[in-house]
């Protein structure tokens, strides 16, 4: 096994892929309204930390992520991972003194910014490049760690003059990487890989539970993700895998995390193994004006907010963290074309062509002259926000076909999810049989169905509460006629 730099052809891979996985990187790094003092701001990193063993023991954090995924390998190939994580170093204010000295503080007011105590993280890289051929059997096995570091930065007024410092100290941590692969029996030359990434520190919880993640956190690997590329050959899609390889992708494993294919569409080169689940081939939308840290809200919504605060509150932020003042600087100068464009985009259009099936009850057309859609269902021509197109359309009546059958409230249906969901929840109900309660239909002109899960206990809540899941048709297979 050897350590290299990449290859440039792999560096530049991985640079593109990069730009979705500092996303997952910076998940929630510093959440709105970007101040320290904000009460979701004093729990932090809830996405990927591994923690020293001896703490993870103790509560239902983990010490190490496990990833298993298929490739197809070339003769001679070589596989270059990077994992990357945050490495939490602690803040401390100091004001500086008459004699040159300095005290700790819990703030220092300056002009532009309220410099407080906070964890910052630093980007860690971890680069492993092995053989394929290295990865068979026992695999290959690659420590590392990270020293403690301490140092000082001064804090200068707007005279220049020195009126305190920053210092900040990170603790060692230390970690390994493990690689391996084995060939499975099948048509096609296939291997599973196995990449574990672990927490090795021998760091010991201090007496008293209260300050033990707090104290954790610095030896901790915070947003822990592995990006993995071949140099000949490809990796098949663990969320739609060719039809001969689904028994093998459901035998693999993978523990705190889960592979995706981040190369751009029509590659299959390159997986990132992420604790937040994505899509294949994920991006970064045209339309981001830049990183806002907090992907729990809409960035027209949070942009907007941004601008809002009150100068105090933006002073604060500034001096919270450099990516908080960052995102203040990126609310306030954001011109007003690029904040219109958060408003919405239109990702794809879908042109249906030939005949459109006749509505399955044989009904009359719309009393306005609507048409059909690709379902068979009636669709009124009057637009969307008046109240008349809502004419026409009854969720206990109104039926699609799916398969050829029709469909609608009363229906079996065997539950599918598309690849166009990225809820962990939607993973598990498939293969699961619902009835459905209600035909729905969208201003764009899509078809819901709501459904209830058979075996749910509690459906019957469900169903009188109107709290149902949706599908969409193609998410489903009827499983007997209408009734």
């Amino acid at each position: 096994m050897t350590v290299p730099a990449f290859a440039p052809e792999t560096e530049e891979r991985f640079a593109l892929a990069r730009q979705v996985a500092d996303a997952v990187l910076f998940e929630g790094y510093v959440l709105y309204p970007y101040r320290a003092s904000a009460a979701k701001n004093r729990l932090r990193w809830q996405f990927g930390v591994l923690v020293p063993p001896t703490w993870g023991a103790e509560c239902e954090e983990h010490d190490f992520q496990h990833t298993e995924c298929l490739m197809e390998p070339k003769a001679g190939a070589t596989l270059s991972v990077e994992v990357r994580f945050l490495h939490a170093r602690r803040r401390t204010v100091q004001r500086a003194r008459p004699d040159g000295g300095f005290d700790t503080v819990a703030e220092l007011r300056l002009d532009d910014r309220v410099l407080v105590p906070w964890d910052e993280g630093g980007e860690e890289r971890v680069e492993v490049v092995a053989s394929v051929d290295e990865l068979l059997g026992d695999g290959v096995t690659h420590p590392f760690r990270r020293p403690a570091r301490e140092g000082t930065a001064p804090v200068l007024d707007a005279a220049g003059r020195t009126v305190g410092r920053l210092v900040r100290r990170s603790e060692e941590i230390s970690g390994t990487i493990r690689l391996s692969a084995h060939e499975l029996d099948g048509p096609y030359r296939t291997m599973r890989l196995t990449a574990v990434v672990e927490n090795t520190s021998d760091w010991t919880p201090p007496e008293g539970r209260d300050a033990d993640r707090e104290a954790a956190l610095p030896r901790s690997l915070v947003a822990t993700h592995m990006l993995m590329a071949l140099s000949a050959g490809s990796f098949l899609s663990m969320t739609d895998p060719p039809e001969w390889a689904k028994g093998a992708v459901a035998a693999c494993r993978n523990l705190h995390t889960w592979p995706v294919l981040a190369c751009e569409p029509g590659r299959a080169d390159l997986v990132l193994s992420s604790p937040i689940i994505l899509e294949d081939h994920p991006a970064i939308a045209p339309e981001s004006p830049g990183a806002l840290y907090d992907a729990t809200e809409i960035d027209e919504i949070l942009a907007l907010r941004t601008a809002a605060l009150t100068d105090e509150e933006k002073r604060e932020a500034r001096g919270t963290d450099e990516r908080a003042a960052a995102v203040i600087e990126l609310a306030d100068s954001m011109p007003a074309e690029v904040l219109e464009r958060l408003h919405g985009a239109v990702r794809s259009l879908r042109e249906v062509t030939g005949p459109v099936p006749a509505a399955p009850d044989g009904g009359p057309a719309a009393p306005d002259g609507g048409f059909p859609d690709e379902y068979g269902v009636q669709r009124p021509e009057t637009p969307w926000w008046d109240p008349a197109s809502e004419a026409g359309f009854d969720p206990a009546r109104d039926r699609v076909v799916v398969d050829g059958r029709p469909v609608g409230q009363g229906s079996r249906v065997e539950l599918r999810p598309g690849l166009r969901r990225t809820d962990a929840q939607d993973i598990f109900l498939r293969g699961r049989t619902a009835k459905v309660e209600a035909v729905l239909h969208d201003v764009d002109g899509g078809v819901h169905l709501a459904v209830t899960v058979e075996g749910d206990p509690g459906a019957d809540i469900r169903r009188e509460q109107g709290r149902f899941l949706y599908f969409q048709p193609d998410e489903i297979t009827p499983l007997e006629d209408d009734v």
